[in-house]
């Protein structure tokens, strides 16, 4: 084999396992990541393994980062496809929670349970974790500012301040729909950004009625 197809053949498994260790992270946990119970599942030696990673913290920290790109490939880029402005915000939302509703991770959301698993743990992990959550934020904030700028928002709207209901009803879709098996929490969640969204917005006719 050429050097080119060991280097490409190491790049699939090294992906292979980040995509098993967020799906299984989003249920246990970062903390629940066994380097061998990763390596039994995806049929890898446990030399093989650590041939991509030295310990388990430099797992985790990829981990994060490849839950973002997962996040920025699924939701954050298809939303820029949509018209600038409050369409765009709105897009944003919605495939925010088709994620959820499509199950895409065995429990909902990678960075929800990291959050709340590291919001109190000093390190390396809680800083990256961190990092993703300010990051997703100043997106959400941003879009806000662009929404306003383009005549879309009311000029009296808090960019900071709907970014963050936003992100609150996104998260209590994830939430309630597991443990409260409330069914219906995504469309909860949709529908109060929705009408808020309207409210705010001069032209509401640019956004579904329901």
């Amino acid at each position: 084999m050429t050097h080119d197809g060991r280097r490409l053949r190491g790049q699939r498994s090294r992906e292979a396992i980040l995509d098993q260790a967020v799906s299984l992270a989003s249920v246990e946990g970062l903390d629940g990541l066994s380097l061998g119970r990763l390596a039994t599942t995806l049929g890898i030696s446990k030399s093989g393994f650590f041939a991509h990673w030295r310990d388990k913290e430099q797992l985790q920290l990829d981990a994060v980062d490849w839950a973002a790109r997962q996040w920025t490939e699924q939701i954050i880029s298809p939303a820029l496809r949509a018209p600038a402005g409050v369409r765009r915000l709105f897009a944003l939302h919605e495939l925010r929670l088709r994620f959820y509703a499509d199950r895409v991770l065995p429990g909902g959301c990678f960075f929800l349970a990291a959050q709340t698993e590291f919001d109190d743990r000093p390190g390396e992990v809680r800083q990256r974790v961190s990092q993703a959550l300010r990051d997703w934020l100043a997106f959400i904030r941003r879009l806000v500012a662009e929404a306003i700028s383009l005549g879309e928002l009311r000029p009296d709207v808090d960019p900071g301040q709907l970014a963050y209901e936003i992100e609150a009803l996104g998260e209590l879709a994830v939430t309630h729909t597991r443990l409260l098996d409330d069914h219906r929490a995504v469309e909860h969640a949709r529908r109060a950004v929705l009408q808020r969204l309207r409210a705010l917005c001069p032209d509401p006719a640019l956004l579904p009625e329901d």
